[in-house]
Parts: structure tokens; C-alpha cells; sequence
């Protein structure tokens, strides 16, 4: 880490300290620990502040001990990694902020970041298997229609049970070809599949990849307890996702972290209620969560957050509006930091008011008045008490951030991905035998039998050479023009048939794919 201070603004262990509130923001607001795994909010206008309130959260359950996972979708968080100074052009305003709120040990300090980059630029490389991401997720990333996510589905049930590993994209290419090929006996099995809805798939996965999806889905995959580390002196890990070219295709980021999500989901065990998150995630920008999905993802993103407490894992939502958030899942997020939200049209009035109307009152101000005045830094706060009871809102000043405020430099950047305990262990891709290189060998196998199974051609005989027609140029003088001779070709049987027509396809560019297609269903023992 850079610029590393032993001392920092909340001991190991203790609740987090997010600023100041009631009369004079003398009022000191906490969000408790034991509490931090019922999620929570963060919303507000953009330049409201909602960037340097999540900054404020991770360094403060890091100091708790708590792993984070944030997205950096404009670069500023990166300098999580570093300490404030001295000679920062805000150091005057974050040392009178701190007076004002009482926060008398407020100290500079870094935390122990560790960077990712699903393209593997920008931080260690972040993959995972085309099996991992699961029909549902891909469905949606891919934007298939019901039809063609019908089809994919069996393509993965196959996988399943003809034992062909989907490790990357180039495996589900071959696995989608034979399915296709071999659509007339699967359609027996599991309905209709049509090439139409294949080709639109691979089209769709083409799209995918030049987006550079290819360098996500691999080997090795994300293990997730390198996302849940502490350092040696008892802080929780930072996790920060370089997300500013991931968000140029919205749907990939947003899958991408629900897709984080569900894994910590299926394989976290349950904990019940812990003093302290095992890991505390926040997802930026999450209405393109929201944004078009379809009723199952949707459901699933409810039964996740719901569910995902029991494991420890606490979720917070950034967002400009409230309304950006599905009602059933705005009221699990139990602490909120809501910053000013504008109201110039009708539909900004209403959401202003539907916001204000979800926290306990508090008779010294109007909540929907606050909401509209705070300024930048301030907030609307709410945070669980006792017995989880929602705490009476109040107007919060937001504690000033111990590190550095905005983005550190690509050297400081390449020196943490260098100095991190995780570098070298994502950085080479893996191969492995999976679906491309079985349907590869398979359809080897299939050409190198219907080679051995074809026929030798008869020798003719004695006899058969002694009838044989020749050729008398006088005879056929003598036919008025017309030929009497006819050409005679013995009737094929069906398997003599086949065998020249695989073997024709063999001669072309398309063998392969034949061979895969048909003879790889003939000589599978069916």
C-alpha cells in the first residue's frame, strides 16, 4: 500500500462513523455492525456526493474488519488505495468538517485495496466459466428472446449430460453447432430447436465477444475467498472493480455483478446473524440492474437479497432515485444515506415524495422538505437501532474521507497491483480439455469410421468383362441419330447412399461439420 499510517479514524472492531446530525451536527451517527448485513441505500442527484459516501463506508468497515467489493464506474474510488494529505486542496474544508461534527481523531490513512479488471488492464483479471454464469444470467446478457433462451437452455442441460465441460465461449459455439446439426433427434427430447434461434445465438455471442467478453469467461475462475481477505494488521480488503470500460456495455456490468452476487449467494454458508458482515458488496449505478429485466431476474434478484443476509453478505444499492429500485426490494434496505434529489418535473415531485414517505418522521424538520435542501456532503440519514428498528431520520453532515480524494496515477496504481498478495494468480489463462476439444475429438473419431466403413469397389469378372458392351461406331451410324446403348447404374442401398454422401462432404469445406452432425448420432451407440 502507499503512504501507509498505522493510526486511523475508527479502532478495529467498532461501529462505522458516517457524520454528524441533529442541532450544530454535533449528533454522532453510526451504522452499526451487527446490523450492516440488512443492506442499505445510497441516493442522490449526481454531484450530491453519493461517490465520497461510498468511499467513506468501505474505509470504515474495512477498519471494522469487514471485506468490501465496490465498482469504480468513474475512476475516483481508486484512491482508496492511498492516504489523504496534508497538501490536498480540500484538506482545509475536511479538517473544519470534522470539527464541526466532533470527529476529534480524524486521521489520513490508506486502505488495503486490491484492484480487478474483467479485461485484466486496469487490475487482476476477473474471469469465470460459461457453466458458472448459467442460462438465466447469459439469457440476459445475451438479450434472447424466449424462444432462443429455450434453446440455450438445452444446450446447457446437454452439457450436463453428455460431459461436456463449458469453460468459454468457443465451448458453447461447438456445443451450440452440434445442437443444431442435431436438432431433428434432440427436438424429440426436449422440443423444438430451431436454426434460426442457434444462428441468432451465435450471432449474439458474436456481439459478445467483441466487446471483449472472450477475456472474462475462462480459466482460472474468481474463487471467492480471495475477495474476503483481511490484512495483517486486521482491516478488511477493499475490492475495487475498474468498471469505466465495463460500463460502455451497460447489460455486461450489470450481469456481471449479479452474477458475483448469486456465486457469494450459492456458496457462502449460512451464519445467521454475525456482529459483523463476513463481506459488505455495493453495487454502483444499479438501476441497470432493473432497467428492462424480465420478471424471473428480477425475482431472483429479490430471493438473493433477502436470502444473502443469512450469509453475512450485506448489499447497498447506489442510485440516483429511489424509484430506481424495485418497491419489494427497497424495503429490505434497512440503512439508508439519502443525498438531494431534484424536483423539476411531476414525476420528480412524486418520487420525492414516495422517497420521503419510507423513513420514521422526525418532528424538528420535514423529510421531504430536506431531501430537496441538503447540500452536497450532506444527507438524509436512517440507520437500524435496536432490535432492527428504523432510526428516526436526520439531517447528517458526512464525515470528511481519510484517503485520497479522486483518482491515484497509473504508477501508484501499478505499484498496488504489483505490492498485492493476490498478483500472478490470475494473470496467465488456462486451457483446458472441455466441450471444444470432446466435439473436436468426437467428430475425428466419427470420420475416421465412416472412412474404415466404407466398401472396397468389386473387380469385375472374367465373364462381365466378355458381355461387356463395345463401342461399334458403324452400328450407331446406323441408328438414325439415336443412341441404343443406355448407361446402367445398379440400385444403391441406403447405407452405400450415405457413405457417398459423407464421404463427398468430406471432400469440401463442411466435412467436418457433417460428420459431427450425422455420423456423430450413428456411431454414439444410440
Amino acid at each position: 500500500m502507499l503512504n501507509i499510517v498505522q493510526t486511523w479514524g475508527a479502532a478495529v472492531g467498532s461501529d462505522v462513523f458516517i457524520g454528524g446530525g441533529g442541532e450544530n451536527y454535533r449528533e454522532k451517527q453510526f451504522l452499526s455492525l451487527n446490523y450492516g448485513n440488512r443492506h442499505g441505500l445510497i441516493a442522490g442527484a449526481t454531484g450530491t456526493g453519493k461517490t465520497v459516501t461510498l468511499q467513506i463506508l468501505a474505509e470504515g468497515f474495512s477498519n471494522a474488519g469487514v471485506p468490501v467489493f465496490l465498482s469504480d464506474v468513474k475512476g475516483d474510488l481508486s484512491g482508496l488505495a492511498r492516504a489523504g494529505r496534508d497538501t490536498a486542496p480540500l484538506h482545509g474544508a475536511f479538517t473544519d468538517r470534522s470539527a464541526t461534527i466532533g470527529f476529534d481523531d480524524y486521521r489520513y490513512h490508506d486502505t488495503p485495496a486490491v484492484f480487478w479488471d474483467v479485461f485484466g488492464r486496469q487490475g487482476h483479471p476477473v474471469r469465470a466459466t460459461v457453466a458458472e454464469m448459467g442460462p438465466l444470467l447469459l439469457a440476459r446478457l445475451l438479450e434472447l428472446t424466449e424462444a432462443q433462451e429455450g434453446v440455450l437452455n438445452i444446450a446447457f442441460r446437454l452439457s450436463d449430460e453428455e460431459g461436456l465441460p463449458l469453460l468459454d465461449l468457443k465451448d458453447l459455439r461447438a456445443l451450440l453447432v452440434w445442437v443444431g446439426e442435431n436438432r431433428e433427434a434432440l427436438s424429440l427430447r426436449y422440443g423444438n430447436i430451431s436454426t434460426a434461434s442457434v444462428g441468432a445465438i451465435q450471432r449474439r455471442l458474436l456481439v459478445l465477444e467483441n466487446q471483449g467478453a472472450t477475456e472474462f469467461f475462462g480459466e482460472p475462475a474468481l474463487a471467492l475467498e480471495d475477495l474476503m481477505r483481511t490484512a495483517p494488521d486486521g482491516r478488511g480488503q477493499v475490492n475495487i472493480l475498474a468498471a469505466d470500460q465495463l460500463m460502455a456495455s451497460a447489460r455486461f456490468y450489470a450481469t456481471f455483478l449479479l452474477w458475483l452476487l448469486s456465486e457469494l449467494f450459492e456458496e457462502l454458508p449460512e451464519v445467521g446473524n454475525p456482529d459483523k458482515p463476513k463481506l459488505v458488496f455495493f453495487f454502483d449505478e444499479a438501476h441497470l440492474l432493473f432497467d428492462d429485466a424480465p420478471k424471473a431476474l428480477v425475482d431472483k434478484v429479490e430471493q438473493v437479497a433477502r436470502l444473502i443476509r443469512s450469509k453475512g453478505v450485506g448489499v447497498f444499492f447506489v442510485t440516483q432515485n429511489p424509484d430506481d429500485i424495485p418497491e419489494d426490494i427497497l424495503g429490505q434496505l434497512g440503512n439508508r444515506v439519502q443525498h438531494a434529489l431534484r424536483a423539476f418535473t411531476a414525476r420528480d415531485r412524486k418520487a420525492l415524495r414516495l422517497a420521503a414517505e419510507t423513513y420514521r418522521p422526525n418532528p424538528a424538520f420535514d423529510t421531504e422538505t430536506a431531501i430537496r435542501e441538503v447540500g452536497t456532503g450532506e444527507a438524509v440519514t436512517s440507520m437500524l437501532q435496536k432490535k432492527g428498528v428504523p432510526g428516526i431520520v436526520q439531517r447528517t453532515l458526512i464525515r470528511p474521507p481519510s484517503t485520497q480524494l479522486g483518482p491515484i496515477t497509473e504508477d501508484e496504481r501499478r505499484a498496488v497491483i504489483d505490492a498485492s498478495p493476490l498478483a500472478g494468480r490470475y494473470d496467465t489463462p488456462v486451457d483446458r480439455h472441455s466441450a471444444y476439444e470432446m466435439l473436436r475429438a468426437r467428430a475425428k473419431t466419427a470420420a475416421t469410421q465412416a472412412e474404415a466403413a466404407r466398401p472396397e469397389p468389386e473387380a469385375p469378372t472374367e465373364r462381365g468383362y466378355s458381355r461387356a458392351r463395345r463401342y461399334d461406331p458403324a452400328s450407331r451410324a446406323q441408328t438414325s441419330g439415336k443412341s441404343t446403348s443406355r448407361r446402367y447404374s445398379a440400385p444403391q442401398s441406403v447405407g452405400e447412399a450415405l457413405g457417398q454422401a459423407v464421404l463427398k462432404e468430406l471432400s469440401g469445406t463442411t466435412g467436418k461439420r457433417l460428420v459431427r452432425g450425422i455420423l456423430g448420432s450413428l456411431f454414439k451407440g444410440r
